[in-house]
């Protein structure tokens, strides 16, 4: 009886450490809106794909569905805390109205061997178009940073850029952070067309270890992307080691 009950717990411990240390692959924002795009543009976005798991992480495949290509990324492995973009294009070519398509990726992650990413858009005709021109587009030069290694108790902080690429004026409307972080617009929460804005975000590490990453999301007035998410992630080491 108590060898049974041994060895149950034996088994439960293996699982419970071999999905510890296992890869994860993590993507802050999973789907992707263009809004409106005029037909016959060519446009893109870069997912940020990070392994917040305890152990490498390989991608073996990337496939995108009919209508857009997805670029191979940088590195075909993660180590943990490292994170790669993957390129998705869309050819808006012979299209019209609403669209979506999706890009596979498959990896070694043992709870989620294949990760789907999602884009779509509304595709208009030129004339349409030109009533698009006076809103303001918020873009976020980089969406993920990594602290890599902590001492667990220090307080660490990043800038994040925000440009606003439209032609009118972009207003920040809030900023949400997840547990254990701040964020604070360092300056007017304003930004005239062509112009820029930093966000500084600050990670306390107090009582955490391990594999650590948090969110930051920005709603704004930009009507076709209103929640944009940011995310940072850090490896705390405990104090002493």
């Amino acid at each position: 009886m108590i060898k049974s009950i041994l060895m149950i717990l034996f088994t439960v411990a293996s699982i419970t450490f071999a999905q510890l240390v296992a890869p994860k692959a993590s993507v802050s924002d999973e789907e992707f809106d263009f809004g409106n795009i005029e037909q016959g543009k060519i446009v893109e976005h870069n997912f940020v794909l990070v392994n917040t798991g305890g152990d490498l992480l390989k991608i073996s495949n990337v496939r995108a569905t009919c209508g857009c290509t997805a670029a191979k990324p940088d590195k075909s492995e993660l180590k943990p805390g490292e994170s790669t973009s993957i390129k998705v294009t869309f050819n808006s070519a012979g299209r019209m109205g609403q669209q979506q398509k999706f890009v596979y990726l498959s990896t070694n992650d043992p709870a989620n061997s294949e990760l789907m990413l999602k884009i779509k858009g509304n595709v208009i005709s030129a004339i349409n178009s030109t009533e698009e021109v006076k809103k303001p587009r918020i873009f976020l030069p980089e969406i993920n940073h990594n602290f890599g290694k902590v001492k667990e108790g220090a307080v660490v902080s990043h800038v994040f850029k925000i440009v606003n690429k439209g032609k009118a004026t972009l207003e920040i409307l809030e900023v949400k952070t997840s547990c254990g972080c701040t964020a604070a617009l360092l300056n007017n929460k304003k930004i005239e067309p062509g112009k820029e804005g930093t966000l500084k975000v600050d990670l306390d590490t107090k009582n955490r270890s391990g594999q650590l990453s948090r969110t930051i999301t920005i709603l704004s007035n930009d009507s076709e992307q209103q929640n944009r998410v940011l995310t940072i992630s850090a490896e705390i080491i405990k104090a002493g080691n």
